[in-house]
């Protein structure tokens, strides 16, 4: 089993709900972020005063699935989420060793 993690921008989210849902992902967490990466944040006018916005606005999905369906989840958001502009985000990868369903007590892909 695998954890995605992907940083995506805020108005994608729900057309990349939809394209994993499609793609056979049957559940995930999301939780607002806010960063900053290679665009370092922006500036913004408000008021007549400029301000720094050093910590940009993101969402963080957090999907567990099999290992054999990485590449095509991973397809399936790069794809969805990409925008072409600046801080379309990122997805990192990482082994999970185990999983349990608390209701039900199943176990590893069982869980999922």
């Amino acid at each position: 089993m695998k954890l995605i993690i992907a940083t995506i921008k805020p108005f994608k989210l729900e057309e990349v709900r939809e394209a994993l849902t499609e793609a056979g992902v049957r559940g995930m967490m999301v939780t607002e972020i806010k960063g900053f990466g290679s665009q370092s944040g922006h500036t913004e006018i408000y008021r007549g005063a400029e301000y720094a916005v050093n910590f940009v606005p993101k969402v963080k999905l957090e999907i567990v699935v099999p290992a054999d369906t990485v590449d095509s989840i991973i397809e399936t958001i790069t794809k969805t989420a990409h925008t072409g502009k600046i801080g379309d985000g990122k997805i990192f990868v990482l082994d999970v060793s185990q999983a349990v369903r608390v209701r039900t007590g199943e176990t590893n892909e069982d869980a999922l």
